[in-house]
């Protein structure tokens, strides 16, 4: 997979992070160690509950920041594929 991602993680405390990346799986897995954002740490284990590609990194970053002005309830209902 080629591209730039926008991803949704469900924090073992329950919230929501959002970020984007250009390869979900190493960053998950960077979020998992401890070693992404300074949001996740502490607040795991994390799961991936959401991701969309975009050709761009400019679109990607549009996106993260569009999903993070979202309350809980319309990234619950984005995850769950309502929106």
């Amino acid at each position: 997979m080629s591209g730039h991602f926008v991803y949704i993680l469900k924090c073992g405390d329950g919230s929501y992070y959002t970020g984007w990346t250009t390869d979900v799986e190493h960053r998950v897995a960077a979020h998992a160690a401890g070693r992404g954002a300074k949001y996740t740490r502490g607040r795991g284990p994390v799961e991936l509950v959401h991701v969309e590609e975009f050709a761009t990194k400019s679109e990607a970053l549009s996106r993260e920041i569009a999903i993070k002005k979202l309350s809980r309830s319309q990234k619950e209902a984005l995850i769950n594929g309502d929106q």
